[in-house]
């Protein structure tokens, strides 16, 4: 029997001066699809979309750094659809034409956010069901999504490193925590999709990613 990792489809972009990745999410037998983190160059990601004759129906964010937001509110616009995001981001959300400026670029729009994220456990979207998990660290209210042996974790864990607490929100004990609870949680065969760099596996950073490295299989400090 097939699993859902097995009828889904999803695609990475990256985009922007951060070089942040944004995906696309569906289930192969439908053009209904997740957009997930839009962070910039909105043109060059509905051009895909309609290129390849996908029809999005939601953006679901990881979390709202500045990074990851930059081309939502014109894909809402383009494709009349909702934002989806965890109410501790809107803080956040909200400040990032200033956080923009500090950066010397382009202020984004802001969008509206038009559906929490708070207390979900499961997310069903385009024919799928996503596990939802808080996982902060990074930032406040930053959430990883779950799809069968997949999780698209948006700046927690990367290859080879992790993401950065000096930035709104984050908290290096809060990360460390949260990447202890995924350790004692994810088999190894897990896929991670990062925010921003290539794709690696739990296994693969239990066993090399000098930060998990700093804690021993129980989760506990080494």
């Amino acid at each position: 029997m097939n699993t859902q990792h097995d009828y889904t489809e999803l695609l990475g972009v990256t985009v922007g001066p951060f070089q942040e990745n944004t995906f696309f999410l569906k289930a192969t037998d439908s053009p209904e699809t997740i957009v997930i983190d839009p962070g910039d160059e909105a043109e060059r990601l509905i051009g895909e979309l309609d290129r390849r004759g996908w029809s999005p129906i939601a953006i679901v964010n990881t979390h709202a750094h500045l990074d990851h937001i930059g081309a939502v509110q014109a894909l809402k616009d383009h494709y009349s659809i909702p934002f989806f995001l965890h109410s501790h981001e809107i803080p956040i959300l909200e400040a990032a034409p200033e956080h923009a400026r500090m950066f010397g670029i382009a202020p984004p729009v802001v969008p509206a956010v038009d559906h929490l994220l708070d207390g979900l456990e499961r997310l069903e979207l385009a024919g799928l069901t996503l596990s939802l998990v808080l996982t902060p660290g990074h930032s406040t209210g930053s959430v990883s999504f779950f799809l069968d042996n997949r999780m698209i974790g948006g700046d927690v864990l990367f290859q080879g490193s992790i993401g950065r607490t000096d930035l709104p929100g984050g908290d290096y004990a809060t990360l460390m925590g949260t990447l202890r609870d995924l350790m004692r949680t994810l088999p190894d065969e897990t896929a991670i999709h990062p925010g921003h760099g290539p794709d690696t596996t739990m296994g693969e950073e239990r066993r090399t990613n000098p930060f998990l490295l700093q804690l021993d299989p129980t989760g506990e400090s080494a």
